[in-house]
Order: C-alpha cells, then structure tokens, then sequence
C-alpha cells in the first residue's frame, strides 16, 4: 500500500514540475522579443549634417550664444554709433538686420531638424520604457500562474491528506467499537 501512495506522490509531484516547467517556458518565449527590442535598440548612427545641426542647435540654445551674441551686437551698434559719417553700416543698421534674418533663416530649420531627431530618440526611449514595462507584467503574471499552481497543489494535498486522517480516524472508530464490544467492562469508564 505505502508503495501505491509513494508512486501517487512521485507522479503528482512530476505533474507539478511539468506545469511549473511549462509555466517557465512560456514565460521565456513571451519575454525573449521584449528582451531583444530592449538590448538591441537601433544605435544611431549620425551623418556630418546631423552632427552639425546638434552642434548648432546646441550652441544656439545656450547662455553663451545669447551672451556673445549680445556682445557682438552692441560693439556693432556701438562701432557704428561712434564712426558717424564713415560707419560701415549707419544708423538703420540695415547691414545688421539682414545678417540677423539670415542668421535667423539659417538657425531655425537647423534647429528643427534636431528637435525633430531629440523626438525619435524619445520615442525609442517610451517603447524601451513600455516594453520593460509589459515584460515586469509579464512576470508578475508568471510569479500569479506559480503561486496558483502552488495553491492549487497545497489545497490537493491537504484534501487528500484529510482524506486520508478520515479513513484512519474511521478504522480507529471500528476497533475502538469492536474492543468495546467485546470488553462491555471497558466502556462504563
């Protein structure tokens, strides 16, 4: 009989490592194209074009554009101011202007450009952030899938094993009954 009940065990606990197996596997399929999205994200490769744009965009957004940028500027203003009759560029300062509409046109769709390039990288950055996102998902519906398993298997156990208290408890109940029949003396204590 123990031989029957361990054989029972050892099938049982070989179904619950190939459910818990199979539960892995799938979790390792559905994560192995997260996986790879995630380590092999597109490395950008930039033209010389690219590189400048970044180059200018940033240097047109900083501090130190504005500052020389105001420098410059005023020497202008101030240089022509100064030199009256032979200013290079007299008062209007209509010389000043058109290079500041060129500097102007040429900055802002080099500008852009980059923005527009910062833009791509962020969005490769959400779908990185949204693919680990689905992959933690992915496990704590695995970690689910064990722990019910676990349960599952915890709560079949206890069953069975009360299963087994209650047949013990009844072949316990029918000696105690026949000893008592037979000794009528034992059962008045």
């Amino acid at each position: 009989m123990y031989q029957k009940e361990i054989k029972k065990l050892l099938a049982n606990e070989d179904a619950y490592l190939i459910s818990l197996r199979k539960i892995i596997e799938e979790s390792v399929e559905q994560e192995k194209v997260i996986i790879d999205n995630i380590l092999n994200s597109s490395k950008e490769s930039l033209t010389y074009g690219q590189k400048i744009s970044d180059k200018v965009a940033s240097f047109g957004g900083s501090w130190k554009f504005i500052i020389s940028f105001f420098v410059v500027l005023s020497s202008w203003i101030f240089l022509n101011s100064i030199l009256g009759a032979k200013a290079f560029d007299p008062y209007p300062f209509i010389l000043m202007n058109l290079i500041l509409s060129c500097v102007a046109a040429l900055q802002a769709p080099i500008i852009m450009m980059s923005q527009n390039r910062l833009e791509e990288k962020d969005r490769k950055r959400n779908e990185n952030d949204y693919l680990v996102n689905l992959k933690a998902e992915m496990e704590i519906r695995s970690l689910h899938q064990k722990v019910d398993l676990l349960l599952g298997e915890q709560i079949k156990t206890l069953f069975e094993t009360q299963a087994k208290q209650m047949v013990l408890l009844n072949k316990i109940e029918t000696k105690i009954e026949k000893i008592l029949k037979d000794n009528p003396s034992l059962s008045n204590h």
